[in-house]
């Protein structure tokens, strides 16, 4: 088949790149992820070219050039604006720590390059005349929406066991399925992941549960049980995760990276100190750690305020809006809106079409459309917290909504102020009477007005007024 690659600016530099290396008598090829990427109509990000050209002899033709991996046989060239790893054709060896080979010798044969790639969709290379060579069957894979290792897969995973991590990601993200054989092997060896540091298996996870098809990777992981085999710790076994799959229902439907983890992490029963200690241990950034962990702290505070205010108590409304404030000057408001936002996509698949929350006397009842995607397979009975908080959810967008300020800065008083009209020594009292004097205001009872604030203050401290 010939393959024509779209004129982007970027695919003309690559061009140009190929047109030097054949002038000076090398063979060159756009090789796998861009030639399969544009064979499937998506987004070609960034190019890579192989080339029979050993890396002295690239760099001697291209005057900007980087020596990025001469031992592997990469360079990379630097062409109108644009980086292109050229890498010289190789075989490889001896993968004694199951990631990377002992021994790499450049070759002459394009075919014998291919032949060392992870599956056969990434096998495929294509020159600048547009004809491709496919010695593995890439492009009847790629129709066949099927993932599947060139040649024995079992050998494939034992020199890299982040194939079997890459295998599942590329299933989920592309919506492939996995050819029998490469799944067969990827049991047989998963325990190699061990050999994997934590950081590679993290990438790899986080753009399957960030993807375009997030619950067929998480399936899929359930069903082989790969990453209890890695090196960071993974408290669930695949039986846990097939249970989690009736509350992600509609995870792909989260925009949010930080909320798809939160609600996973949610369905997986752990609490926010729990889930705190997971993400550093998987080498989460420190930004996406945080927002997923204020997220399910402020779950525990809604549900703990849920618990505390029985249905149809009276006044039970007010007193559930001042602690739902109380959460949300905590956690912010970002996180608690991500609370709700999970909470609305939760009854897909954790209540029964039964449920009604039509019930309460304290707030108006809440049309959920997520009830018409209940799966009858799902028979996971209602938490009562799920129940109440549904009941409650549009009422508690409403009260974020009308807090007249939601952070101490807004506040129209000070500190120091407060340590000058008290006539006190600043200490722990101020951060205290200064949330006091937050809550109070952001749950109407106090305009947030510096005088009356400060005589509030007064009050609270005592003084006679």
């Amino acid at each position: 088949m010939e393959w024509k690659m779209a004129p982007s600016a970027m695919a003309i530099a690559a061009k140009n790149v190929i047109f030097e290396l054949t002038q000076n008598g090398h063979e060159a090829f756009w090789v796998g992820g861009c030639i399969r990427d544009e064979l499937l109509g998506r987004p070609v990000h960034d190019m890579d070219i192989t080339t029979s050209a050993v890396p002295e002899e690239v760099i001697a033709i291209f005057a900007r050039s980087v020596p990025t991996g001469l031992a592997h046989g990469t360079v990379t060239v630097l062409q109108d604006g644009h980086g292109f790893e050229v890498t010289t054709y190789r075989t490889e060896s001896g993968y004694v720590d199951h990631r990377r080979p002992d021994h790499v010798v450049f070759v002459s044969d394009v075919k014998e390059d291919l032949r060392r790639r992870d599956f056969t969709i990434n096998a495929i290379c294509c020159g600048r005349g547009g004809d491709l060579i496919d010695p593995f069957g890439g492009e009847k894979d790629l129709a066949l929406r099927v993932i599947r290792c060139v040649g024995d897969a079992e050998e494939r995973f034992d020199e890299d066991a982040l194939r079997m991590l890459r295998c599942v990601r590329f299933a989920s993200v592309l919506d492939f399925s996995i050819a029998k054989n490469t799944w067969r092997g990827l049991l047989r060896k998963r325990d190699k992941l061990a050999h994997i540091a934590v950081e590679r298996v993290r990438a790899e996870l986080e753009r399957i549960v960030e993807g375009p098809h997030p619950r067929r990777g998480l399936a899929m992981l359930a069903r082989c049980d790969l990453l209890a085999r890695g090196k960071a710790p993974f408290p669930w076994t695949g039986t846990d995760m097939a249970a989690a799959a009736a509350f992600t229902a509609a995870i792909g439907e989260l925009e949010s990276a930080r909320l798809r983890w939160a609600l996973l992490l949610h369905a997986l029963k752990q609490s926010a100190q729990e889930a705190d200690e997971l993400l550093r241990a998987w080498t989460f950034s420190g930004t996406t750690r945080t927002g997923v962990v204020q997220v399910l702290r402020v779950r525990e505070a809604w549900t703990a305020a849920l618990e505390a205010v029985p249905p149809g108590e009276p006044g039970g409304t007010d007193l559930l809006r001042r602690r739902w404030i109380a959460a949300v000057l905590s956690f912010g408001v970002e996180a608690a809106e991500g609370w709700l936002s999970l909470l609305a996509i939760l009854p897909a698949a954790a209540l029964p079409a039964a449920t009604s929350p039509a019930d309460s006397k304290d707030s108006p009842a809440v049309s959920i459309p997520a009830f018409s995607k209940i799966s009858p397979a799902v028979n996971t009975p209602a938490a009562p917290e799920l129940v109440n908080g549904l009941i409650h959810l549009q009422a508690a967008r409403e009260w974020i909504t009308q807090m007249p300020l939601t952070s101490l800065s807004e506040l129209a008083v000070t500190g120091n102020e407060l340590a000058e009209a008290l006539d006190k020594r600043p200490g722990p009292w101020v951060g205290k009477m200064l949330n006091a004097l937050l809550q109070a205001a952001a749950s109407g009872d106090l305009l947030n007005d510096k005088q009356l604030l400060l005589l509030e203050a007064k009050r609270m401290d005592g003084h006679e007024l």
